[in-house]
């Protein structure tokens, strides 16, 4: 398990991404999460598509059933899940923008967002068939506690299905302090696991059938885009320029870290992993 030498608290992951809402939106879109690329000449938008369907078919959703999505960020991956499969999503987020955004813009009837910490959520016990996290465990302080969670909401037999970010279990010294750490400082990561550590803590959590599916190869070309688009923006947009410049700007080291993340990927430091999992009948 690789962690900063300082770990960010659940208001400083908050104010991450309360500072950067209208950014992230700006250079990525409304899905805040990976683009998974099957034939490689997906647009984005198809691609951070696919990402959602492979959640949908390795979680075997069904119409009807009662999902949670753990971070749920802007709330287009609920929306896109109730409107293709006719399902009732429920959303949380530390994030007040993001909520408040995700309410504004979804026009589903069968989505809900509240702003919440999952680590002390109160959701009920035994309710959700589904509960799914894309690109959220690495903000968890306590792990073993995300696993705890969602064991207690699920229903039983209900199904788990995280995207994650993973360090290699091989990444060398270097590769730990200049690429690994820093991007779970500049991203407000408590700590980035390998496969290894998540396969033991949704079991040590009570999961069963617990599998992973590396994707790394499939999305790794989000990163070159994000640079590319970053890049763009830093000449066209006022806006990112005065935010990169302004020493005030709390998060604006997240910028480097678009580059670690590219480099982490091309150089096999950091990897990016599917987890399929099962409450006990």
């Amino acid at each position: 398990m690789i962690s900063p030498p300082t770990q960010p608290s659940t208001e400083d992951v908050a104010r991450h991404y309360d500072e950067l809402d209208a950014f992230y939106r700006g250079v990525w879109g409304e899905h805040l999460h990976h683009g998974y690329w099957v034939d490689g000449d997906e647009t984005v938008e198809e691609a951070v598509r696919n990402l959602v369907d492979l959640v949908a078919r390795r979680g075997a959703i069904t119409e009807d059933e009662v999902i949670c999505d753990i971070g749920c960020g802007h709330g287009a991956t609920a929306a896109y899940l109730a409107g293709q499969h006719h399902v009732d999503v429920t959303g949380i987020t530390l994030s007040p923008a993001q909520c408040r955004y995700a309410i504004e813009n979804s026009s589903s009837t069968r989505c809900r967002f509240v702003v919440g910490d999952w680590l002390s959520n109160d959701f009920k016990s035994d309710h959700f068939d589904i509960a799914l996290g894309i690109e959220c465990l690495s903000h968890m302080a306590d792990k073993s506690r995300f696993f705890e969670e969602a064991l207690r909401v699920l229903l039983p037999e209900g199904r788990l299905v995280l995207c994650m970010w993973l360090a290699s279990e091989s990444a060398t010294h270097w590769q730990i302090r200049h690429l690994l750490e820093p991007i779970c400082r500049e991203g407000r990561l408590p700590s980035m696991p390998s496969v290894r550590d998540v396969v033991g803590l949704a079991e040590a959590g009570g999961f069963v059938d617990v599998e992973v599916q590396d994707l790394s190869l499939n999305v790794r070309r989000t990163w070159g885009i994000c640079a590319r688009r970053v890049a763009a923006k830093l000449c066209t947009d006022a806006r990112y320029r005065r935010y990169l410049l302004n020493s005030s700007s709390s998060d604006r080291a997240f910028l480097k870290s678009i580059f670690r993340v590219m480099v982490a990927y091309r150089t096999g430091a950091m990897e990016y992993g599917l987890l399929v999992a099962k409450k006990p009948a």
